[in-house]
C-alpha cells in the first residue's frame, strides 16, 4: 500500500466514532449477561433498572470496578514479570542479564525478612525474588509492601477493611463481585475497588519498580533529549515502544555491538540510533539517557517521518493501526509477547532466555531494512528538547541531603517557609478528544508558576518534557520565584521525571519520605500535595487514581469522568469517601481551573498545618537570647 488516501490516522479514526454512545460514555450500559444488554436512561419515561432489577449505581460501580480490576492486572502482570525475570538471572537461566544494584537487592532482602548471612548474591536475588512472586498469589494476610506507608495511614486501611491480601486476591474478587447477581451495593463495590487499586499501587507496580531497579540500576539524574528531532536520517533507526523494559533492555545492549555498528556501516548507515516511545522509552531514558520520541499520540507519526526502520513492541498502549500505517511506508512492526500479537505485526517470540539473542535478531532486521528507505519520503522534524532524568526518591535523598547527610529536610524545611508552596503529581495518558499535550502543559505551567514542585510520569512527563519545563536551566524560567530559588540551590527543573506509569509508586514512596521526615503532618493526607491525570484515556489510570485517592490524595481527571451516570456514586467519590480514606476525586476539563482546584487543596493543608502564613526570620542579639531562658 502507498496511496497516501489510504493513510487513516488517529484523529480521522476519531471522527469516525461521532458521536460516540452516550450510554458509554456515562457507564450507565451493562453487559455483565445476556438477559441484557441493558441501559438506564438519564431521560425521563426511560428504563431506570437492568433485567436484573440493578440500577444506575450499581451498573456504574460495577464498571467502575471492572476497569480498576483491568488496570491494576495490567501494572501488576508487569511486575509478575519482573520478578520471574529476577529469579531466572539469578539462577543464570536469562544470558545477557545481570544484578545493577546489588545495594537495592541487600536492602529489600532485609525488608522482606531474609536472611542474607553468608548468601552469595544470586542466592539472595532469588529469595527476594521468590518472595515478591508470592505477593501475586498470596490469599490471606497484607501485602508485605503496605507496611512501608505511614502508620496512620496503614491503620486507616485496616480499620476500613481495605488492606490487600494478594494482587492476583483482589482482582479474582473484584471480578467475581461484578459477576451477575453478586455485590450489588455501589459503596461495598467501591470497597473492592480500593483494595484492588491499593494492591496495585503498594504491590504490583511497587514490585515491578523495585526489582527493575535491582536487575537494570537505580535512576539517578540524568541528561536527555525529546521530540521527533532525535530520530537520525542517516543512522538505522528503532523505535522501543510499550511499557516492559525487559526487551529494551536488551536492545539497548545489543545496539552497542561493535559488530552490529560495523554491519550498519556495510549497509551505508553511520550507525544505529536507538529511540523510545511511551513508558520503555522512560525506562531506557532513565537509566540509558536513551533519547525519547514521543508518547502515547506520537506513535503513528514516527511511522510517518519515513525514517523508521522497525518499531519492536511489547505491552500495553500499542496501537493496532500500526501494522496498516507501516504498511505505506518501509518500517516493519515486530511485536515481541505472548500477551499482545497485533495481525499484520511480526512476531519475534521474545523470553529472558533468549532475550539478547533476539535482541540482536531484531536489530539485523533493522539493518537489513535500511536499504529500502525511500529518502524521498523521510521528513523529520527538527523539534527537540534537553532535559533532566532518571530522579528516584532513593536519589532525591542524595541530591537534598549529599551523599553522607542524606535526607528530606530541605525539601520539608522550604515546604515549611512557604518557597515550596507543596507538591503535585501530574501522570496519566494522552487523549485524543484534546489538543495533544495542551492539557499537561498548561496545568503543570500553573503550577511551577506558583511554586508547585510537580513530580511526573509517564506520558505526561513526555508531554511537559517537550515543552522544556525538564531542562536544568530553561525550565527555571517558567517557576516562581520560591520554587525557582530552591531549584537552582539544589540543581533540579522545577519539574521531576520519575519514570514510567508503572513508576508512580516512587511518587507514592517519596510521599511517605516527606511525611517521615516530620514537620508535615503524620499521614500522606496531610500533606499540601495534590495529584492529576488531565489527559487520561487508559484502564490503568483509574487504577493508579483509586490508588492514590486510598492513600489520602486529592486527585483531579479530566476529559471525562466513568461516574456521571450515577449521582450517588459520583457524591461519594467527589466528596464522602475523604471522611474514610482522606483523599478524594475531583473532575475538571479545563486546566486552569483544574489547576485552581489543586492549588485550592494545596492552601488548605498548608493552613491545617498551621504554615500558611510567612514567618519573618528573626536575628536574635544577645539580649534577646537572655530573655528566652
Amino acid at each position: 500500500m502507498n496511496s497516501e488516501e489510504k493513510l487513516i490516522l488517529l484523529d480521522e479514526r476519531l471522527k469516525l466514532q461521532q458521536p460516540q454512545c452516550g450510554f458509554g460514555i456515562l457507564e450507565i450500559c451493562c453487559r455483565n449477561c445476556v438477559m441484557g444488554p441493558c441501559r438506564i436512561s438519564p431521560f425521563d419515561g426511560g428504563p431506570k433498572l437492568g433485567v436484573c432489577g440493578a440500577n444506575e449505581d450499581t451498573i456504574v460501580a460495577r464498571n467502575l470496578l471492572r476497569k480498576i480490576a483491568v488496570g491494576t492486572s495490567a501494572h501488576s502482570d508487569h511486575g509478575r514479570a519482573v520478578a520471574e525475570a529476577l529469579i531466572k538471572v539469578a539462577r543464570k537461566e536469562a544470558p545477557g542479564y545481570e544484578i545493577k544494584d546489588e545495594f537495592k537487592l541487600i536492602k529489600l532482602a532485609l525488608e522482606l525478612g531474609i536472611d542474607i548471612k553468608d548468601k552469595k548474591t544470586e542466592e539472595i536475588a532469588e529469595k527476594v525474588g521468590e518472595v515478591c512472586l508470592s505477593q501475586f498469589g498470596n490469599q490471606e494476610g497484607e501485602l508485605i509492601f503496605t507496611k512501608r506507608a505511614p502508620l496512620k495511614r496503614q491503620k486507616i486501611w485496616k480499620e476500613l477493611g481495605i488492606t490487600p491480601r494478594g494482587v492476583d486476591r483482589e482482582v479474582v474478587e473484584a471480578l467475581h463481585r461484578t459477576h451477575m447477581g453478586t455485590d450489588q451495593d455501589y459503596i461495598n463495590l467501591m470497597k473492592q475497588a480500593q483494595r484492588c487499586a491499593l494492591s496495585d499501587g503498594w504491590g504490583g507496580s511497587m514490585i515491578a519498580t523495585d526489582l527493575t531497579d535491582v536487575l537494570f540500576g537505580t535512576p539517578e539524574p540524568i541528561l536527555g533529549q525529546v521530540n521527533f528531532g532525535v530520530l537520525k536520517e542517516d543512522y538505522v533507526n528503532i523505535i522501543v515502544h510499550g511499557h516492559e523494559p525487559l526487551l529494551s533492555e536488551m536492545i539497548v545492549i545489543a545496539s552497542e555491538d561493535p559488530e552490529l555498528i560495523n554491519l550498519a556501516k556495510e549497509k551505508g548507515a553511520k550507525g544505529i540510533n536507538i529511540g523510545g516511545i511511551c513508558c520503555t522509552a522512560n525506562e531506557v531514558l532513565m537509566r540509558h539517557g536513551i533519547s525519547i520520541i514521543g508518547n502515547f499520540l506520537n506513535q503513528e507519526m514516527a511511522i510517518t517521518t519515513g525514517a523508521v526502520e522497525v518499531m519492536v513492541v511489547d505491552i500495553q498502549c500499542i496501537m493496532a493501526s500500526l501494522p496498516e500505517i507501516s504498511s505505506c511506508f518501509h518500517t516493519k512492526i515486530i511485536t515481541t509477547s505472548e500477551k499482545a500479537k497485533i495481525p499484520g505485526a511480526i512476531h519475534i517470540h521474545f523470553t529472558e532466555e533468549n532475550a539478547l539473542e533476539k535482541a540482536k535478531e531484531i536489530i539485523k532486521m533493522a539493518i537489513e531494512n535500511y536499504k529500502n528507505r525511500k529518502k524521498e519520503n523521510v521528513l523529520i522534524p527538527e523539534n527537540k528538547m534537553d532535559l533532566v532524568a532518571g530522579f528516584s526518591y532513593e536519589s532525591i535523598y542524595y541530591i537534598l541531603g549529599g551523599r553522607f547527610r542524606a535526607t528530606y529536610r530541605p525539601l520539608n524545611d522550604n515546604i515549611i517557609n512557604g518557597k515550596i508552596r507543596g507538591i503535585a503529581g501530574v501522570v496519566g495518558c494522552n487523549n485524543p478528544k484534546v489538543v495533544h499535550d495542551q492539557i499537561h502543559i498548561k496545568l503543570v505551567s500553573k503550577l511551577i508558576e506558583n511554586d508547585v514542585l510537580v513530580l511526573q510520569t509517564g506520558c505526561s512527563a513526555v508531554a511537559c518534557a517537550k515543552a522544556g519545563f525538564m531542562d536544568s536551566v530553561k525550565g527555571l524560567n517558567y517557576a516562581g520565584k520560591g520554587l525557582r530559588e530552591v531549584c537552582e540551590a539544589v540543581g533540579i527543573p522545577p519539574v521531576i521525571h520519575m519514570g514510567s506509569c508503572v513508576d508512580n509508586s516512587r511518587i507514592l514512596l517519596a510521599a511517605t519520605c516527606v511525611v517521615k521526615e516530620g514537620g508535615l503532618g503524620d499521614d500522606i493526607s496531610e500533606l499540601p500535595a495534590a495529584g492529576a491525570a488531565p489527559e487520561w484515556m487508559s484502564e490503568k489510570a483509574l487504577s493508579i487514581g483509586q490508588y492514590f485517592v486510598s492513600s489520602g490524595v486529592f486527585v483531579v481527571f479530566g476529559i471525562t469522568w466513568p461516574t456521571f451516570g450515577s449521582k450517588n456514586l459520583t457524591k461519594y467519590l467527589f466528596e464522602d469517601i475523604e471522611k474514610e480514606v482522606g483523599g478524594k476525586w475531583a473532575f475538571e476539563n479545563d486546566p486552569d481551573k483544574m489547576a485552581d482546584l489543586m492549588l485550592k487543596h494545596i492552601d488548605e493543608k498548608r493552613k491545617k498545618l498551621g504554615i500558611d502564613k510567612a514567618r519573618e526570620r528573626v536575628l536574635y542579639d544577645m539580649a534577646m537570647r537572655r530573655e528566652l531562658e
